[in-house]
């Protein structure tokens, strides 16, 4: 009886009110007298036929995989199967992509398989559930063949990511340039906080700020001056993400790819509610950045947010690869919580960006990371070891957990962007790659060693950057490792000044000896820069222009303190306090603003009080620091202990609008030309680009012709 059944509900299973196939027609016309039975079983056969003719145009009006209507004008893609049953595009399109290749309400086997393939138009859902066609940009188009090649099947992962493609061989040119006859080194600087201090007095805490600045590129063999790198960029493309949000996305990924060199090599991860590798480890030649748009063009939004399984994905890449260039990276993005690591898995539906326990410590899934990117999850870990992989993070949007962003940044040796127009995403994207684009210098250390007997080194405030003092406060030694061109790093270092009667006619004292030794990214040797020794007057007395503060010195002291203050701030802000953390602002303002170098006009003390001014302004109310004053703070605060360029709000496009530079002015903060430059160029393009779209509007990637 229950194959009989079966075989009427396949049979059945084909009737269909509008085209019917052959064989579901002819039994559809075929007379009820040829089909003797009772009046009984009659009447049943006639109530199951209204009932699954019902049935059948509920499923006309419902897609079977999401239960979503299909009514027409909603914007939705329809797919109907040759079989005559009709679904969502997107959906069926990603039970395809899963190995589905059956019909799932008739199980009938499909001969033309509905895939999202590589020369498909990505189908995106925005937020009012309307369809959203991003074709891939047309001068690309050009170069790709009008007649689709045969729909093939996708392939599943394999088992490890070994599957990166070779690094170009070596060749040598006999031809040397002028920056490889006179290679610049790396630039040291020393200042004393005061020119002299009295033979017969005595310091417990004297300041002397030293400074490393990395070589410049030159512009005629920049890719050559330069460290190749291996970016890993891992996307949020939950459904949060559909419409204008992964539009934009899109396109910024897409400008990272036309700006990487041939000897660059990229690989594309996505998440949702798991992760998967869309685009393996390839070199950016022309045909790898035309392959890798595509790859982003075919991405789309749905499901959760799983961050964890994202960043394990995008860490095997690096860690299984064959080959490795000398850089190596991981670019993370997402507008959203982990929903399923962490405190955050029982609380879906909670507001993203509430405050939690973890505002200022970071998500309890920090310890779920592999090591390579959370050094504190190594057994065995050896004091001030770095860790393998950075990871610039960016908090994308008013709802994404800026805490973990941060948290996750801060523990892999990278920073935290906080992108509060999604519009800017690619201007944010273009200061990132500006500086890992431009790599000079690796491993670096700045060592300072005392240069006279009873001068002690005390304390190095270094931020995030490891520092240890040996020998009994005779040497310090701060372990930088990379720097991008022309990037400079400042660091106070406070020591003890005997008096000079231990000398006996002494007019100086020697204080410091400062070096450092670091990696060149174009020889791969180890190059070593001695700096000039430091050295103070000891005079009987203390003329007026000698207890007048270095400036130097001085605006480096207000940088520590106004990121301390800030730091202070965050967790009376954390804690309700708003009112303490705007008195501790306003108090620091004062202070910055009578010290000898804003008095004097100094650009970075200038700076500084714009951002303390900003930070108070954020820290207003409980509901304007929830919604983007705490992301503010933190990718500041991520930007001073790095000392390192990071998006804070839209910051990227005022200093450009304003003229900004990257001069030793110190008025962009951290930004380096390479950087300036990078946005620079986005922001031309984003002006192009916008004057296009009004006669080819709704273009998902923008990218211009690969170089011929």
């Amino acid at each position: 009886m229950s194959g009989s059944w079966s075989k009427l509900q396949k049979a059945l299973s084909f009737r269909q009110p509008k085209s019917p196939p052959e064989n579901a027609s002819s039994d559809a016309k075929s007379p009820p007298s040829t089909r003797p039975s009772s009046a009984a079983s009659s009447s049943t056969f006639s109530r199951f036929t209204r009932s699954f003719s019902s049935t059948s145009r509920s499923s006309k009006r419902t897609c079977a995989i999401c239960l979503g209507s299909m009514k027409a004008g909603n914007g939705q893609a329809i797919f109907t199967a040759e079989c005559a049953h009709s679904f969502h595009f997107s959906c069926i399109a990603n039970s395809v992509k899963h190995g589905n290749y059956l019909c799932p309400i008739c199980r009938c086997k499909w001969k033309e398989i509905p895939l999202m393939s590589s020369f498909s138009t990505d189908v995106n859902t925005n937020n009012a559930g309307r369809t959203r066609v991003s074709p891939l940009e047309d001068n690309y188009l050009d170069n790709i063949p009008r007649v689709p090649p045969p729909v093939s099947l996708p392939l599943p992962e394999p088992l490890h990511f070994s599957d990166d493609e070779h690094l170009p061989s070596i060749t040598v040119d006999q031809t040397p340039s002028p920056s490889t006859v006179h290679p610049e080194t790396a630039v040291l600087k020393a200042f004393p906080e005061y020119s002299a201090v009295a033979a017969s007095g005595s310091m417990s805490r004297f300041a002397v700020l030293v400074g490393v600045r990395a070589p410049p590129l030159a512009d005629d063999v920049r890719h050559q001056e330069r460290a190749p790198i291996d970016l890993v960029t891992v996307l949020d493309i939950s459904g949060s993400m559909a419409g204008s949000k992964l539009t934009l996305l899109k396109q910024a990924v897409c400008f990272v790819i036309d700006n990487l060199g041939p000897s660059d090599r990229l690989s594309i991860v996505t998440f949702s509610s798991g992760a998967q590798r869309n685009f393996p480890l390839r070199r950016m030649t022309e045909q790898g950045r035309r392959e890798a748009a595509l790859a982003v063009n075919a991405i789309s939004a749905n499901g959760g947010t799983n961050i964890v399984e994202g960043l394990k994905k995008g860490v095997r890449v690096l860690e299984e690869r064959r080959e490795r260039n000398p850089v190596a990276s991981i670019v993370l993005l997402s507008d959203g919580r982990d929903t399923y690591n962490g405190d955050n898995a029982n609380q879906r539906r909670s507001p993203r960006n509430c405050r939690s326990s973890n505002a200022t410590s970071g998500p309890d899934f920090l310890n779920l990371l592999p090591s390579s990117i959370c050094p504190r999850n190594r057994e065995g870990l050896a004091a001030g070891q770095l860790p393998t992989f950075h990871v610039h993070t960016f908090g994308f949007g008013l709802d994404h957990d800026s805490s973990a962003m941060h948290a996750i940044s801060d523990a892999s040796g990278g920073t935290f962007s906080f992108i509060e127009t999604v519009g800017t995403v690619q201007d944010a994207f273009a200061m990132c790659i500006g500086g890992l684009l431009s790599v000079v210098v690796q491993e670096l250390k700045l060592t300072v060693r005392s240069a006279s007997r009873g001068v002690e080194i005390g304390s190095i405030p270094s931020g995030r950057y490891a520092s240890e003092i040996s020998e009994q406060g005779k040497q310090g030694v701060i372990n930088i490792g990379n720097l991008y061109a022309d990037e400079e790093k400042e660091f106070l270092v406070y020591l003890s000044v005997p008096s000079a009667e231990i000398e006996q006619g002494a007019t100086k004292t020697s204080l410091l000896q400062i070096t450092c030794s670091y990696k060149n990214t174009t020889s791969e040797e180890m190059v070593s820069v001695e700096g000039e020794t430091v050295e103070i007057r000891r005079p009987p007395v203390l003329s007026p222009t000698d207890v007048v503060i270095s400036r130097e010195v001085d605006r480096q002291i207000n940088r520590l303190a106004v990121a301390e203050t800030i730091a202070e701030a965050q967790q009376l802000a954390e804690m309700g306090n708003l009112e303490a953390a705007q008195a501790a602002l306003t108090n620091r303002r004062a202070t910055l603003l009578s010290s000898v170098s804003a008095q004097a006009g100094d650009a970075l003390c200038s700076w500084l009080d714009m951002e303390l001014t900003e930070v108070r302004e954020r820290m207003v109310s409980r509901e304007r620091y929830e919604q983007t004053g705490r992301a503010y703070v933190l990718s500041g605060l991520s930007s001073h202990s790095w000392q390192r360029a990071t998006t804070r709000g839209d910051t990227t496009s005022q200093i450009l609008l304003q003229g900004g530079s990257s001069s030793n002015s110190g008025a962009t903060m951290y930004e380096t030309p390479s950087m300036v430059s990078m946005i620079s160029k986005s922001q031309n393009l984003s002006l192009v680009n916008r004057a296009e779209q009004v006669l080819r509007p709704n273009k998902s990637c923008n990218l211009p012709p690969p170089p011929s």
